[in-house]
C-alpha cells in the first residue's frame, strides 16, 4: 500500500481520489444499451446477456422448479445463518417504523403526515465474482416491512445459465415476487422501461460495478428513482496504538477482496500501527483465495499518518467513507464528530463484516463520497411521506387573509380567488 506521512491539506483532494471512472467515460455505452432495451425489450436483454455473460437463455425468468432445486443445495447450517441474519435485520428495521404525525397549526387547520409503501421496487443483486445473497436480506426485509406489493430481483447468470443456489433460496425465503436471470446495464434498463418478462418498477435498489452505478444514475432521467449511487466498495479505518494490527489488516482486506476497483484506507496517529498493519496485510493477503483481486484493490489504497485526532477527523469527513471503523482510545471523539460516513463500526471487536451480514444494520450504503449527502438504505427508503390537511370554516377565516396577500404579491390571482370565494361565502 502507498504510505503517506503528514499530507498537507492542499494535497487531500488528489490523495483521496477514488479509482473509478467518471459518468462521462461510460455514459455512451449505458445509453446505447438503454436505447436498445427500450426498443426491443426481451430481445435486447437476451442479446446483451449473450454478449456480457456468454450465455444464451431460452427464458430469463427463474422457475419454481429451479428455486426448489436450489433450496435443496443450500447447506442447513448456511440456511440457519441466513435466517439468523434475517431476524436481526427485521428487528433493527422494524424499530424504524414511525406513526402518523398530526398537528394543529392554527385553529381549524389540521395537518398530518403518513407514510405509504412504494408499490413496485426492483433489486439488483451482483452475482459475478461474489454472489451477494446477503444484499437480498438487506433489501427485501425493509421492502416487506414497508409493504411493497411487487419486489422484482435481477441478478446475472453464470455461464451455465444458472443462479447461485443461496441467491435463489434467500430470494424465496424473503418473498421476492419475480426473479430474472439478467445482470449489468441491461438489468437496470429492463427494470427502468419494462419488458415482456421484466416488470417496470418505480425505484431501483442495490449495489453494482461502475457500469451498473452509472446505469442507475441514468435511469433517473426516465422517471425511475434509485436508492443512491452505490458503486465499488470502500472502507476507512482510523486507528491508534490501542488498535490490534491484525484486526485492522483483516478489515482492510475484507473490503479489498470485493473487487479490483475497491479502495481501503488506514488513517492513523501511530507510525508503529501503520508499519504493523502493512506487515499483516502482506501476510494475510498471501493466503486469501481472492488474493489477486485484493492485491489489485490494495494498489489503489493508502496508509496515511497524521499528527492528531482532529486532523484525522477532518480528513475522514473530507473523504466521506462508505464504511468507517473506529479503533482508537478516544472513540467518543469520532462518534460525536463524524459527519460524513455511511455506516460506523466502533471498537476492536466490531468488524465491518458484522454489518455486511448479521448485526442488523443495512449494508447498502453510499460510496464514492456520496455519504456527504446520502443515507444508507433504511425502512424509509421503501416508503413515501404523504401530507394531508383539513381546514374548517374557522380555519380558512384564520389563515385566508394571509394567503390572499401572499398570492397577490406573487401575481397569482387565481390562487387568491380560490380563497376569496370561500371567505365571501362565509360572510
Amino acid at each position: 500500500m502507498n504510505k503517506i506521512y503528514n499530507p498537507s491539506k492542499s494535497t487531500w483532494a488528489e490523495l483521496l481520489k477514488r479509482p473509478t471512472q467518471t459518468v462521462a467515460d461510460i455514459e455512451t455505452i449505458v445509453l446505447d444499451v438503454f436505447d436498445e432495451v427500450q426498443a426491443e425489450k426481451d430481445i435486447a436483454i437476451s442479446r446483451y446477456t449473450q454478449k456480457f455473460d456468454q450465455v444464451n437463455l431460452s427464458t430469463i425468468l427463474v422457475s419454481p422448479q429451479e428455486i426448489e432445486e436450489a433450496t435443496k443445495q443450500v447447506d442447513q447450517d448456511l440456511k440457519e445463518a441466513i435466517q439468523l441474519a434475517k431476524s436481526n435485520i427485521e428487528i433493527f428495521h422494524a424499530a424504524q417504523k414511525t406513526t402518523k404525525i398530526t398537528t394543529k397549526t392554527s385553529d381549524g387547520v389540521v395537518c398530518w403526515q403518513e407514510k405509504r409503501p412504494i408499490q413496485k421496487v426492483g433489486l439488483y443483486i451482483p452475482g459475478g465474482t461474489a454472489p451477494l445473497f446477503s444484499t437480498i436480506l438487506m433489501l427485501t426485509v425493509p421492502a416487506n416491512l414497508a409493504g411493497c406489493k411487487e419486489i422484482v430481483l435481477c441478478t446475472p447468470p453464470n455461464k451455465e445459465g444458472e443462479i447461485h443456489p443461496a441467491i435463489l433460496y434467500t430470494a424465496d425465503l424473503c418473498g421476492v415476487t419475480k426473479i430474472c436471470k439478467v445482470g449489468g446495464i441491461q438489468a437496470i434498463a429492463g427494470m427502468t422501461f419494462g419488458t415482456e418478462t421484466i416488470p417496470q418498477v418505480y425505484k431501483i435498489f442495490g449495489p453494482g460495478n461502475q457500469f451498473v452505478t452509472v446505469a442507475k444514475q441514468l435511469a433517473t432521467k426516465f422517471g425511475v428513482a434509485i436508492d443512491m449511487p452505490a458503486g465499488p466498495s470502500e472502507l476507512l479505518v482510523v486507528a491508534d496504538d490501542t488498535a490490534n494490527a491484525s484486526f485492522v489488516a483483516s478489515d482492510l482486506l475484507s473490503q479489498a477482496e470485493h473487487g479490483k476497483d475497491s479502495q481501503v484506507i488506514l488513517v492513523s496517529t501511530s507510525k508503529k500501527i501503520i508499519e504493523e498493519v502493512e506487515i499483516e496485510l502482506l501476510k494475510q493477503c498471501s493466503v486469501l483465495p481472492r488474493k489477486e483481486i485484493a492485491e489489485a484493490a490494495i494498489a489503489n489504497s493508502k496508509l496515511i499518518y497524521v499528527e492528531n485526532d482532529p486532523e484525522a477527523l477532518e480528513l475522514i469527513n473530507e473523504y466521506g467513507p462508505e464504511h468507517f471503523i473506529v479503533c482508537v482510545k478516544d472513540e467518543e471523539f469520532y462518534i460525536d464528530n463524524i459527519s460524513n460516513a455511511g455506516s460506523i463500526f466502533i471498537g476492536n471487536y466490531t468488524p465491518e463484516s458484522a454489518g455486511d451480514y448479521a448485526s442488523g444494520t443495512n449494508h447498502t450504503l453510499p460510496t464514492n463520497g456520496y455519504a456527504k449527502q446520502y443515507s444508507g438504505v433504511n425502512l424509509d427508503s421503501f416508503m413515501k411521506s404523504m401530507t394531508f390537511q383539513k381546514i374548517s370554516e374557522q380555519g380558512i377565516q384564520n389563515i385566508g387573509k394571509a394567503i390572499e396577500l401572499m398570492a397577490e404579491a406573487e401575481g397569482l390571482q387565481a390562487h387568491k380567488n380560490a380563497v376569496t370565494l370561500r371567505l365571501e361565502s362565509l360572510k
